[in-house]
């Protein structure tokens, strides 16, 4: 499986911001540490992963992403699937709120739960969204997505607390 996703990141009081995600549904609830994405999406060989990347964000944001040009970090293996991942400068965007009141025709998954009851409930892909430094983006992210930090902040020229 193919993904993409777009990683937002911003000048912040303390050195580069980035948007994350935090993953929606019952598994993710009372999880913080290793619980939040960039907002990303499946692709198929029809659709470039650019073209993915920014329609999984206005989906996942509830908002589209600002305008500029995207630079790519390249691929990493996160789980099953090879995520594919761009920066977007993302100064002045003020759609990360959007998350929370998306509408319902937004991002979401259908699963069963609990497991093995026979329910089927829809949760969103992502619950909300929040800016974090650096440092806190690595203790928050997906580990598979860790490398995607480095390669931005090497990218802006800056560190990115790797411990």
């Amino acid at each position: 499986m193919t993904s993409a996703g777009l990683l937002l990141h911003r000048a912040g009081p303390g050195g580069p911001e980035v948007l994350l995600g935090h993953m929606g549904g019952p598994f993710w609830a009372r999880k913080d540490d290793h619980a939040w994405s960039m907002p990303k999406g499946e692709h198929g060989p029809d659709e470039s992963p650019l073209d993915a990347a920014r329609r999984e964000f206005t989906e996942e944001i509830g908002a589209p992403p600002p305008d500029g040009e995207p630079v790519g970090l390249g691929t990493v293996r996160q789980s099953r699937k090879t995520v594919t991942a761009f920066a977007l400068d993302g100064s002045g965007f003020t759609g990360a709120d959007a998350v929370a009141c998306r509408p319902d025709d937004g991002s979401w998954v259908e699963m069963e739960w609990p497991p093995r009851s026979g329910r089927t409930l829809r949760f969103p892909e992502l619950d909300r969204a929040a800016w974090f430094d650096l440092a806190t983006a690595r203790e928050k992210i997906v580990k598979g997505q860790v490398p995607l930090l480095d390669r931005l902040a090497e990218l802006l020229g800056s560190t990115s607390d790797q411990p």
